[in-house]
Protein backbone atom coordinates (compact mmCIF):
# COMPACT_ATOMS: atom_id res chain seq x y z
CA UNK A 1 0.00 0.00 0.00
CA UNK A 2 1.60 3.38 -0.96
CA UNK A 3 2.76 5.14 2.13
CA UNK A 4 1.62 9.02 2.60
CA UNK A 5 4.84 10.29 1.25
CA UNK A 6 4.39 8.42 -1.62
CA UNK A 7 0.92 10.08 -2.48
CA UNK A 8 1.72 13.29 -1.74
CA UNK A 9 4.72 13.00 -4.39
CA UNK A 10 2.80 11.40 -7.32
CA UNK A 11 -0.52 14.16 -6.68
CA UNK A 12 2.47 17.06 -6.64
CA UNK A 13 3.66 15.28 -9.71
CA UNK A 14 0.37 15.81 -11.89
CA UNK A 15 -0.29 18.97 -10.42
CA UNK A 16 3.25 20.87 -10.48
CA UNK A 17 3.76 20.87 -14.46
CA UNK A 18 4.69 24.34 -15.42
CA UNK A 19 1.85 26.87 -15.26
CA UNK A 20 1.77 27.25 -18.95
CA UNK A 21 1.68 23.34 -19.92
CA UNK A 22 -1.50 23.83 -17.06
CA UNK A 23 -2.99 26.06 -19.30
CA UNK A 24 -2.22 24.43 -22.36
CA UNK A 25 -3.43 21.06 -21.44
CA UNK A 26 -6.76 22.46 -19.65
CA UNK A 27 -7.68 24.74 -22.66
CA UNK A 28 -6.59 22.17 -24.82
CA UNK A 29 -8.84 19.28 -23.76
CA UNK A 30 -11.71 21.99 -22.98
CA UNK A 31 -11.67 23.23 -27.07
CA UNK A 32 -11.60 19.85 -27.91
CA UNK A 33 -14.71 18.61 -26.55
CA UNK A 34 -16.71 21.09 -27.60
CA UNK A 35 -15.23 21.77 -30.73
CA UNK A 36 -14.12 17.46 -32.14
CA UNK A 37 -16.47 15.55 -29.65
CA UNK A 38 -13.88 14.30 -27.64
CA UNK A 39 -16.68 15.07 -24.68
CA UNK A 40 -17.61 11.61 -25.56
CA UNK A 41 -14.44 9.96 -23.96
CA UNK A 42 -12.96 12.56 -22.12
CA UNK A 43 -15.13 15.52 -20.13
CA UNK A 44 -13.62 19.11 -20.38
CA UNK A 45 -14.36 19.84 -16.78
CA UNK A 46 -12.06 17.01 -15.78
CA UNK A 47 -9.17 18.97 -17.14
CA UNK A 48 -10.67 22.55 -15.97
CA UNK A 49 -11.57 21.21 -12.44
CA UNK A 50 -7.53 19.97 -12.32
CA UNK A 51 -6.23 23.32 -13.74
CA UNK A 52 -8.47 24.78 -10.95
CA UNK A 53 -7.00 22.32 -8.14
CA UNK A 54 -3.21 23.21 -9.58
CA UNK A 55 -3.78 26.80 -9.26
CA UNK A 56 -4.60 26.55 -5.80
CA UNK A 57 -1.32 24.90 -5.11
CA UNK A 58 0.48 27.82 -6.72
CA UNK A 59 0.85 25.88 -10.01
CA UNK A 60 -0.59 28.23 -11.91
CA UNK A 61 -1.94 31.79 -11.82
CA UNK A 62 -5.55 31.24 -11.18
CA UNK A 63 -6.86 34.29 -13.42
CA UNK A 64 -5.20 33.04 -16.56
CA UNK A 65 -6.75 29.58 -15.39
CA UNK A 66 -10.08 30.97 -16.07
CA UNK A 67 -9.06 32.95 -18.99
CA UNK A 68 -7.91 30.28 -20.54
CA UNK A 69 -10.81 27.77 -19.67
CA UNK A 70 -13.34 30.62 -20.97
CA UNK A 71 -11.78 30.80 -24.00
CA UNK A 72 -11.25 27.83 -24.93
CA UNK A 73 -15.06 26.98 -24.39
CA UNK A 74 -16.09 29.63 -26.29
CA UNK A 75 -13.95 29.37 -29.11
CA UNK A 76 -14.56 25.40 -29.21
CA UNK A 77 -18.20 25.67 -29.41
CA UNK A 78 -17.63 28.57 -32.19
CA UNK A 79 -15.77 25.92 -34.25
CA UNK A 80 -18.25 23.32 -33.37
CA UNK A 81 -20.94 25.75 -34.74
CA UNK A 82 -18.74 26.11 -38.06
CA UNK A 83 -18.19 22.28 -38.24
CA UNK A 84 -22.55 21.97 -37.90
CA UNK A 85 -22.95 24.28 -40.02
CA UNK A 86 -20.79 22.84 -43.03
CA UNK A 87 -20.98 18.87 -42.43
CA UNK A 88 -23.88 18.93 -39.85
CA UNK A 89 -26.23 16.78 -41.98
CA UNK A 90 -22.82 14.24 -42.24
CA UNK A 91 -21.85 14.35 -38.73
CA UNK A 92 -25.16 13.44 -37.39
CA UNK A 93 -25.99 10.61 -40.19
CA UNK A 94 -22.47 9.21 -39.50
CA UNK A 95 -22.25 5.50 -38.15
CA UNK A 96 -19.98 6.27 -35.55
CA UNK A 97 -23.16 8.50 -33.97
CA UNK A 98 -26.17 5.98 -34.17
CA UNK A 99 -25.74 4.49 -30.95
CA UNK A 100 -26.24 8.31 -29.47
CA UNK A 101 -29.40 8.14 -31.34
CA UNK A 102 -31.65 8.70 -28.75
CA UNK A 103 -30.06 10.98 -27.30
CA UNK A 104 -29.31 13.07 -30.90
CA UNK A 105 -32.47 13.06 -31.14
CA UNK A 106 -33.15 14.69 -27.61
CA UNK A 107 -30.63 17.37 -28.16
CA UNK A 108 -32.19 18.15 -31.41
CA UNK A 109 -35.92 18.18 -29.80
CA UNK A 110 -34.06 20.86 -27.16
CA UNK A 111 -32.51 22.86 -29.45
CA UNK A 112 -35.97 23.21 -31.28
CA UNK A 113 -37.88 24.17 -28.60
CA UNK A 114 -35.33 26.14 -26.46
CA UNK A 115 -33.22 27.96 -28.92
CA UNK A 116 -30.80 29.83 -27.63
CA UNK A 117 -31.45 29.10 -24.48
CA UNK A 118 -30.38 25.17 -25.03
CA UNK A 119 -26.86 26.50 -26.51
CA UNK A 120 -26.61 27.91 -22.67
CA UNK A 121 -28.11 25.30 -20.66
CA UNK A 122 -26.44 22.86 -23.02
CA UNK A 123 -23.19 23.95 -21.49
CA UNK A 124 -24.08 22.16 -18.35
CA UNK A 125 -24.20 18.46 -19.08
CA UNK A 126 -21.38 16.71 -20.79
CA UNK A 127 -23.18 15.35 -23.58
CA UNK A 128 -24.77 18.34 -24.94
CA UNK A 129 -21.71 20.38 -24.99
CA UNK A 130 -20.20 17.85 -26.87
CA UNK A 131 -22.92 18.25 -29.94
CA UNK A 132 -25.29 21.23 -29.18
CA UNK A 133 -22.73 23.67 -30.91
CA UNK A 134 -22.33 21.54 -34.14
CA UNK A 135 -26.53 20.53 -34.29
CA UNK A 136 -26.88 24.53 -33.72
CA UNK A 137 -24.92 25.18 -36.77
CA UNK A 138 -26.57 22.57 -38.49
CA UNK A 139 -30.16 23.96 -37.76
CA UNK A 140 -28.65 27.42 -38.98
CA UNK A 141 -29.26 29.45 -35.98
CA UNK A 142 -28.29 32.75 -36.69
CA UNK A 143 -24.44 32.90 -35.32
CA UNK A 144 -24.36 36.46 -33.11
CA UNK A 145 -27.51 34.94 -31.47
CA UNK A 146 -25.81 32.08 -31.02
CA UNK A 147 -22.22 33.53 -29.63
CA UNK A 148 -24.44 35.47 -27.27
CA UNK A 149 -25.35 32.58 -25.58
CA UNK A 150 -22.55 30.60 -26.07
CA UNK A 151 -20.59 33.28 -24.44
CA UNK A 152 -22.90 33.05 -21.39
CA UNK A 153 -22.57 29.61 -20.56
CA UNK A 154 -18.94 29.59 -21.64
CA UNK A 155 -18.14 32.16 -19.01
CA UNK A 156 -20.25 31.03 -16.12
CA UNK A 157 -19.39 27.36 -16.97
CA UNK A 158 -15.75 28.28 -17.22
CA UNK A 159 -15.71 30.33 -14.13
CA UNK A 160 -17.90 27.54 -12.16
CA UNK A 161 -15.73 24.19 -13.10
CA UNK A 162 -12.01 25.94 -12.15
CA UNK A 163 -13.63 27.58 -9.23
CA UNK A 164 -14.52 24.08 -7.87
CA UNK A 165 -11.20 23.07 -8.21
CA UNK A 166 -9.75 25.79 -6.84
CA UNK A 167 -12.08 25.43 -3.68
CA UNK A 168 -11.17 21.13 -3.86
CA UNK A 169 -6.99 22.69 -3.82
CA UNK A 170 -7.66 25.24 -0.75
CA UNK A 171 -8.63 21.94 1.10
CA UNK A 172 -6.49 19.49 0.18
CA UNK A 173 -3.89 21.72 1.06
CA UNK A 174 -5.49 23.02 4.50
CA UNK A 175 -5.57 19.17 5.40
CA UNK A 176 -2.25 18.53 4.46
CA UNK A 177 -0.71 21.38 6.64
CA UNK A 178 -2.63 20.46 9.96
CA UNK A 179 -3.02 16.90 9.30
CA UNK A 180 -0.33 15.49 6.70
CA UNK A 181 -0.09 14.63 3.43
CA UNK A 182 -2.17 11.06 4.28
CA UNK A 183 -5.54 12.58 5.30
CA UNK A 184 -5.25 15.02 2.64
CA UNK A 185 -4.58 12.46 0.41
CA UNK A 186 -7.43 10.82 1.72
CA UNK A 187 -9.60 14.04 1.22
CA UNK A 188 -8.87 14.23 -2.30
CA UNK A 189 -9.92 10.50 -3.24
CA UNK A 190 -13.00 10.93 -1.31
CA UNK A 191 -13.50 14.13 -3.92
CA UNK A 192 -12.64 12.45 -6.83
CA UNK A 193 -14.86 9.63 -5.73
CA UNK A 194 -17.22 11.81 -5.51
CA UNK A 195 -17.25 13.42 -8.58
CA UNK A 196 -17.31 10.02 -10.47
CA UNK A 197 -20.29 9.35 -9.05
CA UNK A 198 -21.71 12.75 -10.23
CA UNK A 199 -20.72 11.99 -13.29
CA UNK A 200 -22.51 8.27 -13.45
CA UNK A 201 -25.91 9.66 -12.17
CA UNK A 202 -25.18 12.61 -15.21
CA UNK A 203 -24.74 10.01 -17.73
CA UNK A 204 -27.71 7.86 -16.61
CA UNK A 205 -29.80 10.78 -16.30
CA UNK A 206 -28.65 11.97 -20.28
CA UNK A 207 -29.64 7.87 -20.92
Amino acid sequence: MPQPAAISDVLNGILSAPSWLVCVIAGAVVFAEDALFVGFVIPGETAAILAGVAASLGHAPLALVLVVVVLAAIVGDSVGYEVGRSYGTRIVGSEKLQKHRDRLDRAQDFLQRRGGAAVFLGRWTAFFRAVMPALAGSARMPYPKFLAWNAAGGLLWGVAVVMIGYLAGQSYAKVAHYFGWGAAGAVLLIVVVALVVWRVREHRQAS
